[in-house]
């Protein structure tokens, strides 16, 4: 491949992935253990390579120099992916009194949800579930807001009725 001051033709960069797509994707599976992230990495590996291509030295191993930017990539993404656990997780433990329901109780839950009308369980989920404002709710849906509050009176005692839990008033 010619390299001229960074200037690389297109038919290269097609010969540069076509000869080490296979074998960078498979080192990313092995070492994210995860296929479809492993994917995006390689992809995301041969557009790096296409903007450092003219930091690639002449006598360089191109296979362990796309190997090194995967890496690198998954590295970034699995510490991603575990910071948002950890956010899911401390979230979870900070949400005011709400326990993981019994497996028969979503089960219901999402029956229940899966009953709703589409509006009513849309707005349902944005304020029950997704703590949004009825306003902003409103806006969301495109709705107004009194129609809103109605979907989720409505919805929230099909819900508790499915539930067979009764209303607390307080």
């Amino acid at each position: 491949m010619a390299f001229d001051g960074g200037h690389v033709p297109s038919q290269d960069i097609a010969r540069l992935v076509e000869r080490h797509q296979q074998a960078l994707r498979a080192f990313l599976r092995r070492a994210c253990g995860d296929w479809a992230l492993a994917d995006d990495l390689a992809q995301e590996t041969f557009l790096t390579a296409w903007e450092k291509i003219g930091e690639l030295g002449p006598d360089a191993n191109v296979r362990a120099w796309l190997c090194t930017i995967g890496y690198n990539k998954s590295l970034t993404a699995l510490r991603s992916a575990r910071r948002a656990r950890r956010r899911e997780a401390d979230y979870q433990d900070a949400a005011p009194g709400v326990g993981a329901p019994h497996p028969a109780e979503k089960m219901a839950l999402d029956r229940a949800m899966a009953d709703l009308p589409v509006e009513q369980r849309a707005a349902v989920a944005l304020c029950l579930a997704g703590d949004f404002s009825h306003a902003e709710a409103a806006q969301i849906l495109a709705l107004p807001l009194g129609t809103v509050k109605s979907h989720v009176t409505r919805g929230r005692a099909r819900l508790l009725q499915a539930l067979g839990t009764a209303d607390d008033p307080a």
